[in-house]
């Protein structure tokens, strides 16, 4: 298994990229992505480690199903208990380095929370993505994934 120093996990989230795919087409998942909303605007998390803004999501535990997943992570990094989840498409993330599989949700917050104490340092709210992601070349193919699902089925975020 390989290790990395930060600069070198910074540089590999950077390179990032995905494919998306029709909702259950993989058929097997290793992590969620969780692409949420409050009053319009797009609610993204800062890790206590990073400068950059990033999505909700991680990794499926054991005899968890995606949507628990998305439910738990989206609570955990951002605080959101109130929120309307809907599962969009499933997605094939890769790098130079490795590759998996996963499903991408949007959450409709219906109300903001105190951020519990795990990972993430804060959550901010923005009119549009930033330019400091995390994923910069992944999360705005997802958020776009996103919002075309939401017109298509009449969700209003």
């Amino acid at each position: 298994m390989n290790t990395y120093d930060d600069k070198e996990r910074e540089d590999i989230r950077k390179e990032l990229q995905c494919i998306v795919y029709p909702l259950n087409s993989l058929k097997t998942y290793k992590y969620v992505v969780v692409c949420t909303f409050y009053q319009g605007k797009f609610v993204l998390s800062k890790h206590k480690i990073r400068s950059t803004r990033e999505t909700q999501g991680g990794h499926i535990e054991e005899k968890e199903s995606p949507l628990e997943t998305a439910k738990r992570e989206l609570f955990e990094e951002s605080g959101i208990k109130e929120a309307d989840i809907y599962p969009v498409c499933d997605y094939y993330g890769y790098n130079s380095e490795r590759h998996s599989n996963g499903m991408v949700f949007v959450a409709i917050a219906h109300a903001l929370s105190t951020l519990p104490s795990f990972e993430m340092k804060e959550i901010a709210v923005f009119d549009k993505l930033p330019t400091n992601l995390t994923y910069p070349k992944t999360t705005p193919v997802l958020f776009n994934e996103v919002i075309d699902y939401c017109k298509k089925s009449h969700i209003l975020f």
